[in-house]
C-alpha cells in the first residue's frame, strides 16, 4: 500500500516544486515506484519531468472534475520508475469550479483511492496558497512535508500553514500526519542561514528532517532541460542533498 504525500506551504519560493520533482526522481532511482501529482495551476512539476504541458488533455484538472479518471491521466515522466499526472494553465478554474460542490474537499481524495495500491509512494505538489487545492491535497494525504526556505522570512506563515493542517486533522482527515520540515537553500557561508536552522532545529527538533537542501546552480538549471537533478547532474551536491532525502523518508516509513 502506497503512502501519499503532499508538498505544502502557501509561500511561493521556497522550494517546493523543486522537492516534488527531485525526490520523485530520487524515490524512483532508488526502485521505489512513485506517482507525482501536479496540483499546482503553474504545471511547473510537470514540464520539470521532461511533459509538454501545452500538450496536455487529460490531467489533474480533469481528474479533480472528475471528467476523467486518474488511471488516464498518468503519463511516463522522464524519470524511471516516476509517473506523473501532470497540470495544465486550465486548472486555475477549479477553485471556483469546485466551490458549489458538495463534499469538494474530498475530490482528489475520492480519485486517487484507486491508485494507492500501484505506488510505494504519490507525491502531490501543491500550489503556493491555502485555497482549495491545497485543501484537497491535504485532505487526500497521508502526511506533509513543509519545505522552509533558509531565509529571514521562513518562519512567517508556517504558523499558518500548521494550523490548516491542524483544522484538515479536526474536520477532514484526522489520520494527516507531518511527514517532516525541510530545510532548503541554505547558503553555509551566510550567517543568517545557519540561524534559521538553529531557530527551526530548537522549535521543532523531531518534526525536522536530518537532510538539508543546499544552494546549488545545478539543481536552478535542471527545470530549464526539463530533467530532474538525477537525470541532469547525479554528481552534484544537489543530486546528493535528495538522495540523501530520499533514504531518510524511506527509512523513517520502514521504521
Amino acid at each position: 500500500m502506497g503512502k501519499i504525500i503532499a508538498i505544502a506551504n502557501q509561500k511561493g519560493g521556497v522550494g517546493k516544486t523543486t522537492t516534488s520533482v527531485n525526490l520523485a526522481a530520487s524515490l524512483g532511482a532508488l526502485e521505489k515506484k512513485v506517482l507525482l501529482i501536479d496540483a499546482d495551476p503553474q504545471a511547473n512539476a510537470s514540464s520539470g519531468l521532461g511533459i509538454d504541458v501545452d500538450a496536455v488533455e487529460i490531467g489533474s484538472y480533469q481528474v479533480l472534475e472528475h471528467t476523467k479518471s486518474a488511471k488516464e491521466a498518468i503519463i511516463a515522466s522522464n524519470a524511471p520508475n516516476v509517473d506523473v499526472i501532470p497540470a495544465h494553465i486550465d486548472l486555475v478554474a477549479i477553485e471556483i469550479e469546485l466551490v458549489d460542490k458538495d463534499d469538494r474537499e474530498y475530490m482528489l481524495k475520492r480519485a486517487i483511492s484507486e491508485l494507492k495500491s500501484d505506488y510505494d509512494y504519490i507525491l502531490i505538489d501543491c500550489a503556493p496558497s491555502l485555497g482549495l487545492l491545497t485543501l484537497n491535497a491535504l485532505t487526500a494525504s497521508d502526511s506533509v512535508i513543509i519545505p522552509i526556505q533558509c531565509e529571514y522570512f521562513a518562519l512567517e506563515g508556517l504558523g499558518k500553514l500548521l494550523n490548516t493542517i491542524k483544522s484538515v486533522q479536526k474536520i477532514h482527515n484526522e489520520a494527516l500526519d507531518i511527514e517532516g520540515l525541510l530545510l532548503t537553500m541554505f547558503d553555509s557561508r551566510l550567517r543568517l542561514s545557519n540561524q534559521v536552522v538553529e531557530e527551526v532545529q530548537k522549535h521543532f527538533s523531531e518534526m525536522v528532517f536530518e537532510t538539508i537542501i543546499q544552494r546549488n546552480v545545478r539543481l536552478g538549471e535542471a527545470p530549464s532541460y526539463g530533467e530532474s537533478i538525477i537525470n541532469y547532474d547525479v554528481s552534484s551536491k544537489g543530486a546528493a542533498n535528495y538522495l540523501s532525502l530520499a533514504k531518510e523518508l524511506i527509512k523513517k516509513n520502514e521504521l
